[in-house]
């Protein structure tokens, strides 16, 4: 704990004396999953890169005490040495457990444990002030719970407590072959109301075609059950071997699948945006151009080239959630005016276990009609090459979104006015608690999520330079190159690491039985 300690301290002193001269900071955390564009300067950031630790796996209480920069693997791979595992793994295995906290993280388990912020027992956050303090259920609850999704507009987070839960070797996983959204949502409702289910997501390849994935963590192997994996460069992606799947027309097909390879299932190929690089590239698209060009097809790499080819501003990049009555609508809707396939599904549980927690201040507005449960929809795809055009089909699916009493993730990029998105979230108790922990001199979160398309034009307008840029990186394929380029030589995000469980199976003697 003295590194950790000493390093707080530096971060503490630098954010003293951004409040001393009343300056907003960004945070730079070494990496970004989020798909906003970066605004960090060296002048206006707070470094905490350095605090990438997992420092305490308690295996009486299941708990593990990690530094915010601490990736899903790394975290993964400390926790099942002790034959535990997070309840809430994101499926990226580059995210961060601060990440995870300070933005929006739902995944196939929140249905049953909430976003990963519910799973945090307590912070260690450095205030806007420089003070150094914790937030639990019991102790500052409101900065605990404000300070999720708050995407670092509070403070600095610099350590978390996260609850564990026994690891089993395995995810027994049932493929559920659907023909219409009205019955992906009723088996989405059947798999989470079975106490035995322990993972739900699904995927629809059309409004008529699908299927729904249901996980059940298991140590045994039944006679006749496949063992199938999803982290090696000769595996099958995994949203394509679930189509293989569907096609076969064999009803429920059922697999085993080493717990890792689970978890970390959509990282190749980053769900399937993975294809549209081949698209833009004209390079086939088949197992044999997969497997070789594997190690650009991993989520830290293809962030990379995502942020530094510019690409963030002609590719959909939205998650949003919708109460399960209006999942056949927005799906019609989505069919309309986005027209791409596959769309991911995962049902959410907005309290988590603790019922009695707020949805957090930047949850909507208190409704007393407001369900506990929405099913997600990960809407990723090309936009249109119009920049006006882009930015008002983001702004209809938003308002679609609002509709239906749904609500957006705000990872990615927010096209709401000022008005509209105060509209929806809640400024009055935001407000009041970033002058409770004095951060009002920080950017707020509408800042930090907002797209102002009509100044990027402006800008562009009254600079020669600024327009020859934008003309130069709109020739294809300049942008796509640089970003590979740039990807492939390192930075924030480095090839994938490599880690104990990419080349094994989780040892039957390492987990109880």
């Amino acid at each position: 704990m003295d590194r950790h300690t000493e390093i707080v301290t530096e971060v503490a002193a630098r954010v003293r004396l951004f409040h001393e001269r009343q300056q907003p900071f960004r945070i730079y955390h070494g990496s970004t999953n989020s798909t906003r564009e970066s605004q960090y300067r060296r002048d206006n950031t707070v470094d905490t890169s350095r605090l990438t630790n997992v420092l305490k796996i308690d295996t009486h209480a299941k708990t593990a005490l990690v530094e915010p920069n601490v990736p899903m693997d790394r975290l993964v791979e400390a926790t099942l040495r002790h034959n535990l595992v997070p309840p809430v793994v994101m499926e990226f295995p580059g995210i961060t457990a601060g990440g995870g906290f300070a933005g929006t993280a739902g995944e196939s388990s929140s249905f049953k444990y909430g976003m990963f912020d519910r799973t945090v027992n307590w912070i260690e956050i450095v205030l806007a002030n420089g003070d150094i303090v914790t937030a639990s259920r019991s102790d500052k609850p409101d900065l605990l719970y404000g300070a999720a999704a708050s995407f670092g507009t509070l403070g600095v987070t610099t350590l978390l407590e996260l609850q564990l839960i026994e690891a089993k070797t395995y995810v027994k996983l049932s493929y559920i072959p659907i023909s219409s959204v009205s019955e992906a949502v009723t088996e989405v409702r059947r798999a989470t109301e079975d106490p035995s289910t322990d993972y739900v997501d699904g995927i629809l390849l059309s409004a008529e075609r699908g299927v729904v994935c249901v996980g059940r963590l298991t140590n045994h192997v039944g006679e006749g059950l496949k063992i199938q994996r999803f982290t090696r460069a000769r595996d099958p992606w995994f949203y394509l071997h679930a189509i293989e799947v569907v096609n076969r027309r064999e009803g429920i097909v059922r697999e085993a699948i080493p717990l890792v390879d689970y978890l970390f299932r959509y990282d190749r190929g980053a769900f399937w945006t993975g294809k549209f690089a081949f698209q833009y590239f004209v390079t086939p698209f088949n197992r044999i151009t997969r497997w070789a060009l594997d190690r650009y097809m991993h989520t830290r790499v293809m962030y990379h080239a995502l942020h530094k080819s510019g690409h963030t501003k002609r590719y959909m990049i939205q998650d949003v959630a919708v109460p399960y009555p209006g999942a056949e609508d927005f799906v019609q809707y989505l069919d309309t005016h986005f027209g791409h396939y596959p769309l991911w599904i995962c049902p959410l549980r907005q309290t988590g276990q603790w019922p009695n927690s707020p949805h957090g201040l930047l949850a909507e507005k208190p409704s007393r009609k407001a369900p506990d449960m929405l099913l997600n929809f990960g809407v990723w795809g090309p936009g249109s090459t119009d920049r006006k055009t882009f930015v008002d089909d983001n702004r209809g699916l938003e308002h679609k979104v609002q509709s239906l009493g749904g609500r957006k993730w705000l990872y990615a990029c927010a096209f709401y006015t000022e008005e509209e998105f105060w509209d929806i979230y809640d400024k009055r108790d935001y407000d009041a608690l970033r002058a409770k922990y004095h951060a009002t001199h920080l950017p707020t979160i509408y800042d930090k999520v907002k797209v102002d398309w009509e100044a990027e034009q402006r800008a562009i307008s009254a600079s020669w330079r600024l327009w020859l840029l934008a003309l130069f990186w709109s020739i294809w394929p300049l942008s796509g190159l640089y970003g590979v380029y740039k990807a492939t030589i390192g930075g924030d995000y480095l090839l994938p690491r490599e880690s104990s469980w990419r080349s094994r199976l989780i040892p039957q003697g390492k987990i109880k039985m």
